[in-house]
C-alpha cells in the first residue's frame, strides 16, 4: 500500500495536469535523467480569440541537444548559446553549447484549434532527480501576446495566470526498465 503522501502528490499532479490543459502544456510531463526526450508542447488556444502566429520556447539548463521538428507552413529559427557547464552526451562527448531557444513563425493557428510544437532533446544526466524544470513559452497572436513563465510551489500552481510548462525529472531508468 502506498503512503498517503504519495497519493496526495499524485492527486495534486493530476489536478494540475487537468487545469493546465487550458494553457501551453507538455504532453509528457515527466522523464528520467540521462535520456532522450521528445517534448511536445500543446498550444490549446489563441490570445482572446486571436490566432497564434509565433511560438517561442526557451529551454531550461540541462535540456541539451535540442532539435526542432519542422511544421508545414511555419519557419523555424534557433538561438544557440553556451551551457552553464559541460554535459555528458553520447559516445563520450561533452556538450558545452547548443540550442537555447526555438521560434516557429509564418503560420497561423486559429483560436478554434490546437496544435503541437515538437522538439527532440536530451535530459542531461547531471540534473538532479525529483526536481521540476520550467520552460518559458511565448505565444504571439495577431492581436496580443502571452508568456507562459510563472512557477509556484505545487499547492499554488492552480492560482497562476500564466503557468510555465513543467517537466518533472525522474531518477535514471535502470537497465531492467528497458
Amino acid at each position: 500500500m502506498k503512503p498517503l503522501s504519495h497519493i496526495a502528490s499524485f492527486l495534486m499532479f493530476a489536478l494540475l495536469a487537468g487545469a493546465a490543459d487550458a494553457h501551453v502544456v507538455l504532453e509528457q510531463r515527466q522523464t528520467p535523467v540521462g535520456q532522450p526526450y521528445k517534448a511536445v508542447f500543446k498550444v490549446t488556444h489563441g490570445c482572446e480569440g486571436s490566432p497564434t502566429v509565433k511560438v517561442r520556447i526557451d529551454f531550461p539548463e540541462g535540456v541539451i541537444a535540442v532539435k526542432p521538428m519542422p511544421k508545414p507552413g511555419w519557419q523555424i529559427t534557433t538561438t544557440k548559446g553556451g551551457y552553464a557547464q559541460g554535459y555528458k552526451f553520447y559516445h563520450g562527448t561533452t556538450l558545452t553549447e547548443g540550442v537555447k531557444s526555438v521560434v516557429w513563425t509564418g503560420g497561423s493557428l486559429p483560436d478554434d484549434f490546437y496544435d503541437e510544437f515538437i522538439v527532440n532533446a536530451f535530459i542531461a544526466e547531471e540534473l538532479k532527480p525529483n526536481q521540476t524544470l520550467a520552460f518559458t513559452v511565448t505565444q504571439d497572436c495577431e492581436k496580443g501576446q502571452m508568456t507562459w513563465s510563472e512557477t509556484a510551489p505545487p499547492e499554488h500552481q492552480l492560482h497562476l495566470k500564466w503557468p510555465a510548462p513543467l517537466l518533472k525529472i525522474l531518477p535514471k531508468a535502470s537497465e531492467h526498465d528497458h
